[in-house]
């Protein structure tokens, strides 16, 4: 197997399975607060404690997924345009 035919194939087989995840599990943890809703601090001691609300997920502790966000964009798109 030549190595531009073997980089093809991985490239598929990972948008493949991205595609997959993104279809069974369209929700990932936020990237800022790790999925809790909001950012850990520590105090002196160096005890955790709640801190502030995460402005990006709105508190939740989820996001939506980069490839889930364009699937919606493309099917809003094409369901508009059929109409």
């Amino acid at each position: 197997m030549t190595l531009p035919l073997l980089a093809s194939a991985l490239l598929l087989l990972f948008t493949i399975c991205y595609a997959a995840v993104c279809a069974a599990n369209p929700f990932g943890r936020c990237y800022k607060c790790d999925g809790l809703g909001f950012k850990l601090k520590h105090t002196r001691s160096g005890k955790p404690r709640r801190g502030k609300h995460c402005r990006r997920c709105d508190g939740h502790g989820i996001r939506i997924r980069r490839g889930r966000h364009l699937w919606n964009l493309w099917a809003r798109t094409y369901r508009n345009g059929t109409r």
